[in-house]
């Protein structure tokens, strides 16, 4: 139970990075692969914050500025420099990897010793749920875990209400306007190029709030830990559309955080089935090359069903 309540955390807080890969890549159709170096930028600031002593929350709102200013780096490369987005993510991925080295000042900062948002809720889990925590469907788990996951749901519904409130508002409804029809939005006398960099920096800002959290969770932000980032969250954001169709914004967002959690589990149960850990990153690409494929042959199988009948 300790296993499964530990993997619905952090889909949960990977989530974050889902919803941020759904602003980039749904919303404004730009495959933004800054993602990998975001969310390592996001943790590594906030590691190294908490490793000097700075106030959790604070540390987390500055590895999630960090990870903006990176989105809103790779938005201007884009327009303003007129570079293929793809390649304008590309280069600034590879620039933040020796920026996160140098952020950290190594290749691990550890955080067991320090004060986190981690701390705290388990801190909290122990006031509110006792030492011994709950027994949940016959299995004993403990105070921390459950305050972690509490904390990781609210998070993630937080932000997913204030990107649907956002998204109605009339810079909102402009930026998704832009990603659908841009020359509309031009000819209207809206400026675009700025419309691109807003949301690469708000896409980019909620992926590295993900990995600050994420580093506080697992108590160390490495600098490895971007690799195939951008590859969860795609999985996420295409297994939360099968999940609910993606028909509106609201199920949009909530099937993002749902394909997290989902793409999670399914990571879990194969870890818990003996995969070697050395073949994650395969069994991830194939998880994904599933949710790619699998919409399309479920359309076919429909189709064929009337003809048939």
């Amino acid at each position: 139970m300790t296993l499964l309540v530990g993997a619905f955390t952090i889909g949960l807080i990977l989530a974050l990075l889902s919803l941020g890969v759904l602003v980039s890549f749904r919303i404004f159709g730009l495959p933004d692969i800054t993602a990998d170096g975001s969310i390592t930028l996001g943790a590594a600031v906030t590691a190294i914050l908490c490793a000097h002593g700075t106030n959790p929350v604070l540390a987390t709102t500055a590895g999630m500025i960090a990870g903006a200013l990176a989105g809103a780096l790779t938005g201007v490369l884009h327009t303003k420099f007129k570079i293929n987005a793809l390649l304008a993510g590309i280069l600034v991925m590879t620039a933040l990897y020796s920026v996160n080295l140098r952020v950290m000042g190594r290749s691990n900062v550890p955080l067991m010793q320090h004060t986190t948002l981690g701390t705290w809720a388990d801190n909290l889990g122990h006031r509110f749920f006792g030492e011994e925590g709950l027994i949940i469907l016959g299995w004993r788990v403990g105070a921390g875990e459950i305050a972690l996951f509490l904390g990781a749901f609210a998070i993630s519904a937080l932000v997913a209400g204030v990107l649907f409130l956002f998204f109605r508002t009339h810079l909102g409804t402009a930026m998704r306007a832009t990603g659908d029809n841009p020359q509309m939005i031009r000819a209207l006398g809206a400026n675009v190029e700025t419309h691109i960099i807003l949301g690469l920096a708000l896409s980019n800002g909620l992926i590295a709030l993900g990995g600050g959290l994420l580093a506080q969770y697992q108590g160390f932000a490495d600098a490895q830990m971007g690799i195939g980032m951008i590859v969860w969250g795609l999985a996420s954001v295409i297994i939360g559309e099968a999940l609910t169709g993606g028909r509106s914004l609201g199920l949009t967002l909530i099937g993002a955080i749902m394909g997290s959690v989902l793409f999670r589990l399914l990571v879990a149960v194969a870890l818990r089935w003996g995969l070697n850990p050395n073949d994650l990153k395969l069994i991830t690409a194939l998880f994904v090359f599933l949710a790619l494929i699998l919409p399309g042959l479920l359309k076919k199988f429909r189709r064929r069903q009337p003809a048939a009948a």
